[in-house]
């Protein structure tokens, strides 16, 4: 589980200042929250790393100015929240116009973040609802101003649920391994669902050949 590490609400300076990148521990910053983020297991990193090489050998491939940072935090815009994805696609050629990147390693541009991933752990809520919201906000008409600002509009957003974790809503029942992918298309999300021996549909990688399930078993190494 995440763990809230104090009860005082603090500002995405003074998070970026208490908690450095250079830290043994993972912190994210959840509406002036601080949270500790739960380790890592084997099978989450075994995940990350052959996505991270996947993403590499196709951006290489076709020239694309991408890069895959280890520690870049994504920051909406307009709230006290930074996020540390499990997996950043950079866009190098828009680091010109990002007012944080250089002394903080922070983005809060959608022209940044082509694609971020999110691996499911034991804060599955996290990932499904609370980052969903602030990455890319399925819009509804009770959204406000306040709301649509404090989202960074990312084109291209996967929750990679290996383990079943989420609730029935997202993955169905029967639970099962499940990859949920959220595209920005027209201007509009859409949610797209992939299990087994389904291949992946990706705007951003569209010659990517990659199975839901190629995905799941690279945590069984």
């Amino acid at each position: 589980m995440t763990q809230a590490l104090q009860r005082k609400l603090v500002t995405f300076e003074e998070f970026i200042t208490k908690y450095p990148n250079n830290s043994n521990k993972r912190y994210e910053l959840h509406d002036g929250v601080v949270i500790e983020m739960p380790p890592p297991t084997g099978d989450h990193e075994e995940i990350i790393l052959f996505l991270i090489e996947r993403f590499i050998l196709e951006y290489t491939r076709l020239k694309l100015p991408y890069g895959c940072p280890k520690t870049a935090l994504a920051k909406p815009p307009e709230s006290e929240s930074a996020y540390l994805p499990d997996v950043l696609l950079l866009n190098r050629p828009n680091l010109v116009n990002e007012p944080l990147w250089k002394k903080e390693s922070t983005l809060i541009q959608a022209e940044s973040i082509p694609l971020v991933i999110e691996v499911v752990s034991t804060n599955w809520r996290d990932d499904y609802f609370t980052k969903l919201g602030r990455y890319v906000r399925v819009a509804s008409v009770c959204d406000t101003l306040r709301e649509r600002r404090e989202e960074i509009g990312i084109p291209e957003y996967w929750i990679v649920d290996y383990a079943a974790l989420g609730g029935r809503r997202f993955i169905g029942n029967p639970k099962q391994p499940t990859i949920s992918i959220y595209s920005l298309v027209e201007g509009e999300y859409q949610l797209y669902l992939f299990r087994g021996s389904d291949y992946i549909i990706s705007p951003t990688f569209p010659e990517l050949n990659l199975t839901a399930e190629q995905i799941f078993k690279a945590g069984n190494i």
